[in-house]
């Protein structure tokens, strides 16, 4: 059970990874279609770069072994900005498919979280 646990991690936050990844690179350079994306949000442009960097950051704190404590704050801060999308565009009626991406995102950000084997843990619970 503990090997499927961990192929289902590895899985996970491999998509997870990517997808933050390749999205928070296209805001820290600042790319047409993201920068348009983000118009109706009414977010200043600088804050698409910022945002782009800490996702990327998180990545690779989630990726890299050790930091356990750095993981946790990664995670959340996944967490809380791809919840923070969907909140933001749904307050700024900008309801639309735009927000199933960091929908799907946040859940596997919890799932990655959840699946992470005892050796990325800060507390082992058997």
């Amino acid at each position: 059970m503990e090997k499927k646990k961990t192929l289902w991690y590895w899985i996970v936050t491999v998509v997870l990874s990517f997808f933050i990844f390749s999205g928070g690179l296209a805001q820290a350079l600042r790319v047409e279609g993201v920068v348009q994306g983000f118009k109706p949000l009414g977010y200043p442009t600088y804050f698409i770069a910022l945002i782009g960097i800490w996702k990327m950051l998180g990545v690779i704190a989630i990726l890299v072994p050790k930091f356990k404590l750095l993981k946790e704050w990664a995670y959340a801060g996944i967490f809380f900005v791809m919840s923070g999308a969907v909140i933001s565009h749904i307050a700024s009626n900008d309801i639309s498919a735009q927000i199933i991406a960091p929908f799907v995102l946040a859940i596997f950000a919890v799932l990655s979280w959840y699946l992470r084997p005892a050796d990325r843990k800060i507390i082992s619970v058997n």
